[in-house]
């Protein structure tokens, strides 16, 4: 045990990858950008985003198997390769002007390498860091909140010093060698092995560790009515996040009043607190517990959804937008823990790909549903509304699956105490 790695440079490892992927939210600094040199439209330059998106669903529900077969390091050269060439791939796109090369590359190929890299850490890390599960996921997928915030203006500088072209294939070099460097540390813990004085501190009582309530494989998990109460709450909290990005600037000018140079610098600060979200409630989450943060997450959105309409004053509005986006962010980064909390650590990665088809699903119907209110009520106010009650039934749910926990943890409870009494005559 003498050799075991240090599981903080994991966590940086796992962090290299995602703030690699993560860059992908900063796509809407090459919009105008391309708008200005080949006169497409925006909604055709944020479909290669749209598609992208959807297909880091899809790749991760469908390469969770493989992350779990041949472990984390393989799995993050292997999105290392597929964002590298995706990204760089946009350059060759752009260079000959075509839009179909674009979705190919970014959307498609750049999409499948989001996938992998975004659950190849994640199950690491939870076997990593028994003690600290939220801290630890919530440290990664912190990186893919913030990513942006240094993509951002590197691609914004590039793009002016070289060119669209020539920033995508710095940019896909750049991002290559980074997630491959960062897979190079992965691997997961060696057998048996615990944290430190884990084992002493939990049968001591400092730390109150509840062993996980099961461990499932992902065909197994699938089947249970807990796996889609999660997807459910993951699928709410992630399409009325969605929406109220796509329309924040837009939103707040309506509704607060504020001018378009406030609200674009609310839309700027909304990055920070979705980042802050994502390591704020996940190592949260380690104290209070996985099911009371998404419980606090739907009660807080509850009213700040109902408050929305009538928050005419801009301190209030974006007070509340902040609210919303850290728990957007916080919802991300505390349903890895979850997964491992009810489902084990068996095949989490599997398992997390399954649950984020949630996130791809969401990315979709998420814009579509507030265009569809807006557009029959030409107004935000009964959006806002709607997304509240939506969040009403998240909170249901929330505590329907904290009574489906409980009942089982009780079962496991007095079967242990039935086998203790038959072992004992």
């Amino acid at each position: 045990m003498d050799n075991v790695k240090n599981r903080w440079l994991i966590a940086a490892s796992a962090v290299g990858i995602h703030i690699s992927i993560g860059s992908a939210y900063a796509w809407s600094v090459f919009t105008n950008p391309m708008v200005d040199t080949f006169g497409w439209d925006t909604t055709q330059i944020s479909l290669a985003f749209s598609i992208a998106i959807f297909m880091l669903g899809m790749s991760a529900a469908f390469m969770g198997r493989f992350v779990e077969k041949h472990g984390p390091r393989k799995s993050g050269m292997l999105a290392a390769a597929f964002f590298g060439v995706g990204v760089a791939g946009s350059g060759l796109a752009t260079a000959v002007e075509s839009l179909y090369l674009l979705y190919l590359f970014y959307g498609i190929i750049g999409g499948i390498g989001l996938g992998i890299g975004y659950i190849a850490p994640v199950s690491t890390l939870v076997k990593w860091f028994p003690d600290r599960r939220g801290l630890a996921t919530g440290l990664a997928i912190m990186g893919f909140g913030f990513a942006a915030l240094l993509s951002g203006p590197a691609a914004a500088s590039l793009i002016e010093s070289v060119g669209i072209s020539a920033t995508f294939y710095i940019l896909g070099v750049a991002y290559f060698v980074v997630m491959t460097l960062s897979s190079q540390y992965l691997s997961p813990p060696p057998e048996g092995w615990v944290p430190k004085g884990f084992d002493a501190s939990a049968q001591s009582g400092n730390k109150k560790i509840k062993p996980d309530l099961a461990q499932l494989t992902a065909n197994e998990a699938v089947k249970t009515r807990r796996f889609w109460m999660l997807w459910t709450m993951l699928f709410l909290n992630v399409t009325c996040g969605i929406a109220v990005i796509s329309v924040a600037s837009p939103m707040a000018q309506e509704i607060a009043s504020m001018t378009p140079i406030a609200a674009a610098t609310m839309v700027g600060l909304m990055g920070l607190f979705n980042g802050a979200g994502r390591i704020g409630w996940a190592s949260f989450s380690d104290y209070i517990g996985r099911p009371n943060v998404y419980t606090t997450f739907f009660v807080i959105q509850i009213i700040a959804f109902f408050t929305l309409p009538i928050a005419v004053s801009a301190f209030l509005f974006q007070l509340l937008v902040f609210a919303i986006l850290t728990c957007y962010g916080g919802g991300f980064a505390s349903v890895p823990a979850y997964i491992g909390d009810i489902f084990g650590t068996k095949q989490l990665g599997a398992i997390h790909g399954y649950i984020l088809t949630a996130w791809a699903a969401a990315g979709v119907v998420g814009p579509i549903l507030l265009s569809l209110i807006y557009d029959s009520t030409n107004s935000y106010n009964m959006t806002m509304i709607i997304f509240g009650v939506l969040f009403i039934v998240a909170f249901i749910i929330s505590l329907w699956i904290r009574a489906d926990i409980n009942k089982l943890r009780n079962e496991q409870g007095a079967s242990n105490l039935s086998g203790v009494a038959s072992e004992l005559k």
